[in-house]
């Protein structure tokens, strides 16, 4: 039989995919045949024809596993399945039977399983499929994974483990992610001494790191379904702050910080000009991303031929500012195959701070 580890999370955004990705990575290094599986996926696309989640392409992508695509994510979720379920037109019972014969092809040539389940533990709980219940149809320890803090932490997990008591899942491990690096000994000492007597084990995760929880410039682009102008080479770098160009220009160059992508109207000649200019200054290359030039009148012409010639990365939308700054602030950066720098940075994380062989003893008992 295959080991196998099922990553829960006590909300979303807390780093399932980072740490599935990671589990997988130092798995391949020891066993060499692993395998991953989403049994319900909120998030659907399509890879090769076949409708999955999107974190079961990534995986399939990422570690070469697209041969076993059909079992990865059984259970696809769409906005209408909710609905269908509680109007009876599914069959509940037959997803389930679905989420466990994936899984036995999967164990089939697999030495090590990485289940990653959905959102947070009560997900999928309209169709009796909630990351609890497919834990124990599973038979699989569980690594919960929470975000940093004591206090929050404790009360956080004291409500989201019930749930998988009541199921009568095996919690083997809680990972405290996403950790400030001057806090991170004391918050997993605390942590380590208030559930003493818990039947989990806490664990350290990874510190957190703006370039993985920040959009690069291409994402931004796919999120808004825009080409990018100018300097492609920079389509992966990292936006780490989103400024809107509407005070003074002296004023928003006053305000640049560490690569911004700025939302200037297609109006503000003067300001598109001075970021323009500046964006070819080796002292303000770091801070200045790009652009997103908005609104519905034309970009004069010799203010075009200057942004241009600056070779400076831009996109070109008739939105607003208001409704630019509030797709890009509000959307989670979800990892992607083409996320090649933030997929290496961490397989690095995950060798410097999992120690998996630890992991897998714990996990294997």
């Amino acid at each position: 039989m295959a080991r196998k580890i099922f990553v829960a999370a006590s909300g979303q955004n807390i780093g399932k995919t980072t740490i599935s990705v990671s589990l997988l990575h130092l798995a391949q290094k020891k066993y060499g045949r692993v395998g991953f599986m989403k049994p319900l996926g909120p998030k659907p696309t399509v890879l090769r024809g076949i409708p999955v989640d999107t974190d079961a392409a990534l995986m399939a992508q990422v570690f070469d596993l697209t041969k076993d695509l059909r079992y990865m994510s059984p259970v696809v979720v769409y906005p209408e399945t909710s609905r269908q379920a509680i109007d009876g037109q599914l069959n509940l019972p037959e997803l389930a039977d679905r989420i466990m014969t994936s899984y036995a092809e999967l164990e089939k040539h697999c030495d090590f399983i990485v289940i990653e389940g959905s959102g947070h533990p009560g997900v999928g709980s309209v169709l009796n499929l909630s990351n609890a219940r497919i834990a124990k149809m599973l038979d699989a320890p569980v690594l919960m994974l929470s975000g940093g803090g004591v206090g929050n932490v404790i009360d956080t997990l004291a409500m989201n483990t019930a749930l998988f008591k009541l199921e009568g899942a095996d919690v083997r491990g809680v990972l405290v992610n996403k950790l400030f690096t001057e806090k991170r000994d004391t918050m997993l000492d605390y942590l380590t001494r208030a559930f003493v007597g818990q039947p989990f084990s806490v664990l350290g995760g990874f510190d957190y790191k703006p370039v993985l929880a920040n959009p690069s410039l291409g994402r931004v682009a796919r999120l808004l379904d825009l080409p990018l102008h100018g300097n492609r080479r920079e389509v992966k770098r990292i936006i780490h702050h989103v400024q809107i160009g509407a005070a003074s220009t002296q004023r928003v160059t006053e305000m640049l910080r560490d690569t911004s992508l700025l939302l200037v109207t297609s109006s503000r000649d003067e300001l598109l000009v001075t970021i323009a200019n500046l964006y070819q200054m080796p002292e303000f290359h770091p801070q200045i991303a790009g652009l997103i030039i908005s609104g519905q009148a034309p970009v004069s012409g010799i203010t075009q031929r200057i942004v241009d010639r600056s070779n400076i990365p831009y996109l070109r939308t008739n939105q607003t500012t208001t409704e630019l700054y509030k797709l890009i602030t509000e959307d989670v950066s979800k990892l992607t195959a083409k996320d090649t720098e933030k997929l290496a940075l961490i397989r690095s994380l995950a060798d410097e701070r999992l120690d998996f062989d630890a992991i897998d003893e714990h996990f294997a008992q």
